[in-house]
């Protein structure tokens, strides 16, 4: 006779280590998130939080392991705004970004750098607006990985300020630096994580940032919105899931302890050196801001002319 395995309570998980499907590789801002908090966890639940690497198109490969996993807790997934740029990137995927999954908790947000060279005539926003409005087709925007949030955010911009430019495309961010400091790229578009290394005399210079209040990082720089562009916002955010049917004192005990680790001061302080905000929520606002996401992504793709892949 096979005897079915005991349901667990929220009281006794975890009773052993739990996966953390990540849909990027090793050393990005996704990754060094869900590093960080996994340890904070671990350390909280006296039970170790496995990282699992899976990139692959559009995340598939994580939120298909994911979906085919047990809903008992031990097996997790990063979902953010990747997951809902795929929605309409992709014609087909084999779950539904909204309905297949249970959202637990975000646990992140950070915008997106707008970066000039440090020689660059461009000093404020509006000068390279400026300047791509009086030379149509002359101005280059770079950014990485076509259909990543930093690619969309370059449409973004280039929809939202109506101007002629070209969006160039780079492998990796290095590769962007690269063409932005011998004039390849007038205006490059990454996170904090990957380009601060970078920023600085004779290297290079943040004109703007995208998302809703200053980078507490770099006080001086105005966002896009004080530049005049109130209507260009991006905060890239990432989150942990669940496969459907996680029951719910378990979703209730996972997103208190995720929530407390986010909270705590060191992890804080480890994050915010990163230009990421270490912030938790409840799941129906997990789901909402995925569903809002959605929409989001999916007008910028379908104006840009972007193919489904």
């Amino acid at each position: 006779m096979v005897v079915a395995p005991r349901s667990i309570t929220a009281a006794e998980y975890p009773l052993r280590p739990i996966r953390v499907l990540v849909p990027y590789g090793a050393g990005g801002v996704a990754d060094v998130t869900m590093r960080l908090l996994a340890e904070k966890l671990g350390n909280q639940l006296k039970q170790q939080f496995v990282i699992e690497n899976r990139p692959g198109a559009g995340g598939i490969a994580a939120m298909r392991e994911l979906l085919r996993s047990p809903p008992d807790g031990y097996t997790l997934g990063e979902m953010g705004n990747g997951q809902t740029i795929s929605a309409s990137l992709f014609k087909k995927l084999p779950y539904d970004v909204l309905r297949d999954f249970t959202p637990i908790s975000m646990t992140a947000t950070f915008e997106v750098m707008l970066a000039v060279a440090d020689a660059s005539p461009y000093k404020v926003l509006r000068d390279v607006v400026d300047t791509a409005h009086k030379n149509p087709g002359k101005l280059n925007l770079g950014a990485i990985n076509p259909g990543s949030t930093q690619n969309l955010s370059a449409h973004l911009f280039k929809q939202i300020t109506r101007v002629d430019v070209t969006i160039v495309t780079y492998r990796t961010t290095p590769d962007l630096m690269t063409a932005l400091l011998r004039g390849d790229v007038d205006v490059g578009f990454d996170y904090y994580a990957a380009l601060n290394g970078v920023i600085g005399p004779g290297n290079i210079r943040i004109v703007a940032t995208s998302g809703d209040h200053r980078n507490p990082l770099l006080k001086d720089v105005p966002t896009a919105k004080e530049s005049g562009f109130p209507d260009y916002v991006v905060s890239a955010w990432n989150g942990l899931a669940a496969p459907a049917g996680l029951p719910a004192d378990l979703l209730t005990a996972l997103n208190g302890e995720i929530n407390r680790a986010l909270a705590s001061p060191d992890l804080q302080q480890k994050m915010m050196s990163l230009g990421i905000d270490a912030s938790g929520s409840i799941p129906d606002q997990m789901h909402a801001r995925m569903e809002r996401d959605t929409l989001k992504w999916r007008d910028v793709i379908d104006s840009a002319g972007i193919p489904k892949q």
